[in-house]
């Protein structure tokens, strides 16, 4: 069999137990495209290692292709498409985990206040009003950027300040409430569109042209705001600020706001994993950057509890 036609009939099989599989079908796919009239038994170990080392330095991604290609080969060995799979026996260390950036008060002020320069220009794709409130929602509600450029007017009810987030990852749909000041912004977004007779599939974000504003848009968009709002990082990590950087934000101020007010933040977890979109808890860690505003009201609970609270 071919490579191709073994990838293609693979993402298929995954397709059909219900998975989106979009990032590991973007590898595979990747994979395949150089080699993809190829026996699938002629491809070697040396092709397979040219494809996971690449040819930048090491980073969490190449276990990514590695396990996506670990999936690949155990379903095509089963079907005895192959005898076994030509993927390098012993793997490299993992990289230091990547940190998100915790965007200050101060950073995303600066970012809202330079999208007008940004925006100004009438070549560009995007109007500034429509991008500030993109980046508001994004940050309000604590929406995955993919989530927010899907949204149509029909998930927006404004009368009952919540959002539909439909078909999400893991094919979740939920709801999303907001507070009074974000369904203000979004008002005020839907009063500039002018879209009272609009039908509800029509998108809540569009480019110039009324167009579908794109993810990647979006995202080349912030790549121009933040080095204009002069929000960038000096601490020798790979990446500058993202547009995710903003969900990991929300969530992690989140939790800081529960501490200062004295809450159970233990109990409240289960509710911001559910707000997020997540299944587990777990999920939900991921986005919670230990500051060292929430690790010291961390640790000054801890003493309350520790000391039977004669230490404040």
């Amino acid at each position: 069999m071919k490579l191709h036609a073994a990838v293609t009939q693979y993402i298929a099989y995954k397709h059909s137990l219900g998975m989106k599989f979009v990032s590991d079908g973007r590898v595979l796919r990747s994979f395949a495209r150089p080699h993809g009239n190829k026996d699938l038994k002629a491809i070697g170990a040396g092709q397979v290692t040219a494809f996971l080392d690449g040819k930048g330095p090491l980073t969490s991604f190449w276990h990514r292709k590695h396990c996506a290609l670990s999936g690949f080969y155990r379903f095509a060995t089963a079907r005895r498409y192959i005898g076994s799979a030509p993927l390098p026996t012993r793997l490299p260390k993992l990289p230091h985990r990547f940190v998100p950036h915790i965007y200050t008060h101060a950073e995303l002020k600066r970012l809202m206040e330079a999208i007008p320069a940004c925006f100004e220009n009438h070549r560009c794709r995007i109007d500034a009003e429509t991008y500030r409130t993109l980046l508001l929602l994004l940050y309000g509600a604590a929406l995955r950027i993919s989530e927010a450029v899907s949204l149509t007017l029909g998930d927006v009810d404004l009368d009952a300040s919540v959002l539909k987030i439909r078909d999400s990852k893991f094919h979740r749909t939920r709801l999303v409430p907001i507070g009074a000041e974000l369904a203000s912004v979004l008002a005020q977004h839907l009063t500039r569109r002018r879209v009272q007779n609009a039908k509800t599939d029509t998108p809540l974000f569009v480019r110039r042209g009324g167009v579908r504003l794109t993810r990647a848009a979006a995202e080349n968009a912030f790549c121009r705001l933040r080095v204009l709002a002069k929000v960038l990082r000096h601490d020798g990590s790979r990446y500058q600020p993202r547009l995710h950087d903003l969900r990991h934000s929300s969530a992690t101020y989140r939790l800081l706001s529960w501490y200062q007010r004295g809450a159970d933040v233990q109990r409240l977890l289960p509710q911001l994993a559910t707000f997020l979109g997540h299944i587990h808890i777990s999920g939900t860690q991921r986005y919670l950057t230990l500051t060292p505003q929430i690790l010291k009201k961390a640790s000054q609970r801890f003493e309350r509890y520790a000391f039977g609270g004669r230490h404040e």
